[in-house]
C-alpha cells in the first residue's frame, strides 16, 4: 500500500472524529471487516500521526463501536451492531428529510434543567448532547426546540446525567406573555454565526473540482467530517420559524459536493481496503 500524498496539516478536528467519519462513510455501508492498515491509510492521509491514529482505533474498539478479529498476521475491524445503529441515527440527524422543514404543528419542547457552575463536566455533557439534539439555550438553564419528537432523547440525557430531580419539561405553544416567538428563536441560536460558518464551509470546498483517486477520498472525508458537525450548530428549524433561511441552500450545495465526489472516493477506498 503506497503512502498517501495528502499528509501534513488537516482540516479535520481530531483523529477520533476523522475515524468516525471513515467508519460511517466507508465501513458501515459495506458491512465487511476492514484492515487496520486501511484505517491508518485514511487517517494518516488526513494528516494525523500513526500513534494518534492507532490510539483512535484502539479507543473506538474499547468503546464498543468496533470489534477486532485476527486474519493471519493482520487485524481487521468490524462495526458492532451498536455501532451500526449509531451511524443510522447519526445519518438521519446530519442529513435530515428536507420535506420535514415544512411540516410543523407550532409546538415547542421546553426543558428547564439548571446545572450549578461547579458541575462543569455535567454542564459540558448536557450542552453537547442538547446541541446535537437541536436544542437552543435562550436563557441559563432553559432549553427549547421545535423538534418535539426528541423528548425521549432529551429524557435519556437528563436521566444519564442525574438531573431528573431538578428538571422540568413540557410541550406546548408560546403564550402571549413574555418575548415573541421570533425573539425566542434569535435568543436561542446565533443565526448570523451559523450563516457565516456555512459560508466558510462553502468557500473551503467550492474550489475542489474534478477530483479522483486519493484526492477525492480525502476531500470527501473532510467534507463528511464537516457535515457531521453541522447538527451542533444548525438546529434545522422549520420553515415557519425561518422563512428564506440561507442555511438550507448551503446544506444542499454541500450535500451536492458529497454526491459528486462519492463515486471516486468510494472507488479508491474499495481499492485501498481490498474490498473491490
Amino acid at each position: 500500500m503506497s503512502k498517501p500524498a495528502a499528509g501534513g496539516s488537516t482540516s479535520v478536528g481530531s483523529a477520533r472524529s476523522a475515524l468516525i467519519s471513515i467508519l460511517g462513510e466507508f465501513v458501515a455501508p459495506y458491512r465487511r471487516p476492514v484492515r487496520t492498515a486501511a484505517l491508518l491509510y485514511a487517517l494518516t492521509g488526513l494528516g494525523f500521526g500513526e500513534a494518534a491514529s492507532r490510539q483512535a482505533i484502539a479507543r473506538a474498539g474499547a468503546s464498543g463501536l468496533i470489534t477486532a478479529t485476527r486474519d493471519g498476521r493482520e487485524t481487521k475491524w468490524s462495526l458492532t451492531e451498536r455501532g451500526h445503529q449509531l451511524f443510522i441515527e447519526g445519518t438521519r440527524r446530519v442529513f435530515p428529510d428536507a420535506s420535514r422543514a415544512g411540516r410543523w404543528d407550532g409546538r415547542w419542547l421546553v426543558v428547564i434543567a439548571p446545572v450549578p457552575e461547579s458541575h462543569r463536566a455535567v454542564r459540558k455533557k448536557l450542552y453537547a448532547a442538547f446541541r446535537w439534539a437541536g436544542f437552543g439555550n435562550p436563557s441559563p438553564g432553559v432549553w427549547v426546540t421545535p423538534h418535539v419528537d426528541r423528548l425521549a432523547e432529551a429524557t435519556e440525557v437528563i436521566d444519564s446525567l442525574g438531573l431528573s430531580p431538578n428538571t422540568v419539561s413540557f410541550i406546548g405553544s408560546p403564550a402571549a406573555a413574555g418575548i415573541s416567538e421570533d425573539e425566542l428563536v434569535h435568543r436561542s441560536w446565533d443565526l448570523e454565526k451559523i450563516a457565516d460558518d456555512y459560508d466558510d464551509l462553502l468557500t473551503r470546498f467550492a474550489d475542489k473540482k474534478g477530483l479522483s483517486g486519493e484526492a477525492a477520498l480525502f476531500a470527501h472525508l473532510e467534507l463528511v467530517d464537516a457535515l457531521r458537525q453541522t447538527p451542533y450548530m444548525d438546529p434545522h428549524l422549520p420553515d415557519a420559524l425561518l422563512p428564506d433561511w440561507p442555511g438550507l441552500g448551503a446544506v444542499k450545495r454541500l450535500q451536492d459536493f458529497r454526491t459528486e465526489w462519492a463515486p471516486a472516493a468510494h472507488a479508491h477506498w474499495l481499492s485501498v481496503a481490498r474490498l473491490d
